[in-house]
């Protein structure tokens, strides 16, 4: 007899539009940690992907690169998070032409924090925090060929309906 099974991940967290995005420690496709933290004060799109250079991924990542002139104007830090090693996040930033920040978490503690660990994968999901650390926005299902538009286009209406109060 033969018995398959799915691995699937503990999530423990369950996080919500307005509470504070829980700080992590990861290293980017250099090897340098990045400490959300450190981000204070600016806008930080976090987003979490399966794997590099599946098909889904790609298109998103592509996305988010040719829409990356607008978050650097608005001036938001973008991470890709994944289970990926940091060598292979440089290699696929490398392809790709890829302007923003990839993080490898391969021991799955943000993933869990974040309440996407899927065991073998991560859920395919974004945060967008706000300068105080706060979740603003959390999409739970993407587009992936106009995720980078969707984003910019969300956060361009928080800050004008921001700026009105």
């Amino acid at each position: 007899m033969l018995i398959l099974g799915l691995c699937v991940g503990e999530n423990v967290n369950v996080l919500k539009e307005g509470d504070i995005a829980p700080d992590f420690v990861l290293l980017d496709q250099d090897g340098n940690e990045r400490k959300l933290s450190d981000y204070r004060g600016h806008y930080v799109v976090v987003y979490f992907y399966p794997k590099a250079n599946t098909p889904g991924w790609t298109k998103e990542a592509c996305s988010l690169r040719d829409h990356y002139n607008g978050f650097r104007k608005q001036k938001v830090t973008v991470f890709g998070i994944s289970y990926d090693s940091v060598e292979s996040q440089k290699k696929f930033r490398d392809k790709y032409n890829l302007p923003f920040i990839l993080l490898s978490d391969n021991k799955h503690k943000v993933s869990k924090l974040y309440g996407v660990d899927k065991g073998w994968w991560t859920a395919r999901k974004t945060f967008i925090i706000d300068q105080e650390g706060k979740i603003m926005k959390i999409y739970d299902k993407v587009s992936v060929t106009t995720h980078g538009e969707d984003i910019l286009e969300f956060l361009s209406v928080y800050k004008l309906e921001s700026a009105e109060k």
